[in-house]
């Protein structure tokens, strides 16, 4: 006898399968899920990084900063130091050639000439004097232009009272080589 089998079977396997296929998508919605939410965390640990690094590198920059001001600040006072020194050193050179000038100006008088006063302005001076005659200024004026002290001595005025002759003249001053000042 042909055996029947009257158990609904196609039904319990369709069901069979319709709970596979509803556990295979809740899986892999779940895997899903679990991926995007790896993936999320994984960028946020990444950017709480770089966020770190950008901080440190902000802080380590305004560290350096701080350290070119400074320099900056060290080098504008080295450069005012430079300058006072420079100016220091100057004066200290200027020292021996006013005594200088002024020992070249008792040489280069002639006789009969005398200093009323000697006025420094710059690098000329001034020279207000009296004189015999004009030949002793015209004297002193060739030795002030022979003198490796002075150059271009320029007679400003002379005037003529009582028996001496008043005079100004200007004379601009030089500074020698070592050699020639010897």
């Amino acid at each position: 006898m042909a055996r029947i089998n009257l158990r609904p079977w196609r039904e319990e396997r369709n069901e069979r399968q319709q709970k596979r296929f509803i556990g295979n998508i809740a899986g892999a919605a779940l895997l899903g899920v679990l991926v995007v939410l790896g993936i999320s965390y994984y960028y946020d640990v990444q950017m709480d990084r770089q966020n770190a690094r950008n901080s440190y590198l902000k802080t380590e920059i305004a560290k350096l900063d701080q350290k070119i001001k400074e320099i900056q600040e060290l080098r504008a006072k080295r450069e005012r130091l430079l300058e006072r020194l420079k100016a220091i050193q100057q004066l200290q050179g200027n020292r021996p050639v006013i005594v200088r000038n002024f020992d070249e100006l008792v040489r280069v008088l002639p006789d009969g000439i005398y200093y009323e006063s000697l006025v420094r302005k710059g690098e000329a001076i001034t020279v207000d004097g009296l004189a015999e005659n004009n030949n002793d200024v015209s004297e002193l004026m060739r030795r002030l232009d022979s003198s490796i002290w002075f150059t271009e001595p320029d007679l400003r005025q002379v005037d003529t009272s009582d028996d001496a002759k008043h005079f100004n003249m200007q004379v601009g001053m030089t500074r020698p080589d070592a050699e020639e000042a010897k």
